[in-house]
């Protein structure tokens, strides 16, 4: 019988140069975006202003007296032009947040990353950012060879300017921000008299630091790192979403040549390979490597290339809004706008529309009043007088209105039954009113319904005050039950 055969195991040699440590972990490269001129890249700005103006100057607005936009959440109302909102309206919220889930879903079904591109803070501020950025420092190549460059007084200087603006603006941006919770006016007297509450403090601070931080310095990072929106998108869009797509057919093979050379003798397509697409992107990736979660549909390639082109006496539209189907079919521009408006499109169309038609007229139809009406957990029921029996109930009135109005309550029940208590209450200006009411059910007829629960209504009557022009007299009806012990 044969021995079985023993391999040995040699040990390994002992490393004079200690572990070898593997980082998995590589370091961001710096994004140094060119600066761009098209007609997309004036749509930008137009949006830049646009929610910028909106932004910082709605705080300043007054609607009768007051801050005509105020989030005022120690009085727990939010005052919105002429609406006075209750915590009991926090349904309206939900509802917004609705509309914009479908307005999402819509605009990306259609076109993809627009919000990315032109309205997304993120992006906006970036773009304000940057602009400081390139006015200081100049364009990227500038500012390329000012960050390689040993520090100078000179360097310093351009530094130190850049990052005052910058701190300017995130400052202003936060103040603005908390002015939508404080009166603005207010909090401008107590900025100039150093008199912030540590909260104001805080707020300005955090949200002016995050604006900083954000803009500038992690930039496309938010975009393609902490940005769900990136991560979703492919859920939303399919082969006939507008999106920003490179002309594979047309481009390749890409490659220099002189001005006035014909491509096709030289076998290229129209792709100089300038990589100027490439250097305008505010997030560093080649869109010629197809579309991308990084994307945020700028369109700021779209302006660089057809530049080139046009410089190059070449057509337009090597880079372009175009869709999946469109490019492997080489559809025409009427058949690709044909084929936006698919089922998927038409269904989020029709939510929204639904959603904003629902969400419209809830406003319309909605009480400038509220009532709650509970009873009283103590005593459910009592014999007073001569049988009577009694049932008390707390009544309570929320005013949205900004005027003061007094309140008439009637009883709409079983024969018999009767207000004890004051029939009315007077509730201030965005105020809540309180009022006990006692009813009582007369002995004769609480006989015949001993041992029964008999439902009522109460019904509460705005009064129309001296000189309201508004509608008159509006009136809540609130159920409830009399209980009649046995």
């Amino acid at each position: 019988m044969n021995s079985p055969r023993v391999i040995p195991i040699q040990p390994e040699p002992a490393q004079d140069d200690g572990p070898e440590m593997v980082s998995l972990y590589a370091s961001q490269a710096k994004v140094y975006p060119r600066s761009v001129s098209g007609r997309f890249a004036r749509w930008r700005w137009v949006m830049v202003w646009l929610t910028q103006l909106f932004f910082y100057g709605l705080p300043w607005l007054n609607w009768n007296g007051r801050q005509a936009v105020l989030f005022d959440l120690g009085e727990r109302r939010f005052y919105i032009l002429g609406l006075v909102m209750q915590p009991q309206d926090f349904i309206y919220l939900a509802a917004l947040l609705v509309i914009a889930a479908l307005s999402l879903f819509f605009f990306t079904a259609v076109a993809g990353r627009l919000w990315c591109g032109y309205a997304c803070p993120q992006t906006v501020y970036t773009e304000i950012f940057l602009w400081i950025e390139r006015r200081v420092e100049g364009d990227r190549q500038a500012r390329m060879r000012l960050d390689a460059a040993p520090w100078s007084a000179r360097k310093l200087g351009r530094k130190a300017l850049k990052q005052t603006l910058w701190l300017g603006v995130a400052l202003f941006t936060g103040f603005s921000f908390v002015g939508y919770f404080t009166p603005i006016r207010e909090l401008s007297r107590e900025l100039a008299l150093g008199a912030f509450s540590p909260w104001e403090w805080f707020w300005v601070l955090f949200y002016g630091l995050a604006t900083y931080g954000n803009a500038g310095y992690m930039r496309e990072q938010i975009c393609k790192y902490m940005c769900p929106y990136a991560r979703f998108q492919s859920a939303l869009i399919d082969m006939d979403s507008l999106v920003i797509a490179y002309d594979t057919r047309r481009g390749e093979p890409r490659g220099s040549r002189p001005r006035k050379a014909d491509p096709a003798s030289l076998g290229l397509g129209s792709c100089i390979d300038c990589t100027l697409c490439v250097q305008v992107c505010p997030t560093g990736i080649d869109i010629r490597q197809g579309l991308q979660n990084e994307c945020i549909a700028c369109a700021a390639c779209i302006d660089v290339c057809d530049d080139v082109m046009g410089k190059m006496g070449y057509p337009p539209g090597l880079i372009r809004y175009s869709s999946g189907h469109a490019m492997e079919q080489q559809l025409p521009h009427a058949a690709l706008l044909r084929r936006v408006l698919r089922p998927r499109v038409l269904i989020y169309a029709g939510l929204l529309s639904l959603t904003c038609l629902g969400f419209a007229l809830s406003l319309v139809q909605r009480h400038d009043f509220a009532v709650n009406v509970i009873k009283d957990r103590g005593t459910l029921a009592r014999q007073v007088g001569r049988g009577d029996i009694e049932n008390v109930y707390r009544l309570q009135v929320i005013n949205s209105t900004e005027q003061a109005h007094r309140f008439k309550v009637e009883v709409l029940g079983p024969p018999g039954l009767a207000l004890a208590s004051e029939p009315g209450l007077s509730v201030p200006a965005t105020g809540i009113g309180t009022l006990a009411l006692s009813l009582t059910l007369a002995g004769g007829e609480a006989e015949s319904h001993r041992g029964q629960v008999l439902p009522l209504q109460l019904r509460i009557t705005r009064e129309r005050a001296p000189g309201d022009q508004g509608a008159g007299e509006s009136a809540i009806t609130e159920k409830t039950t009399f209980v009649v012990p046995r």
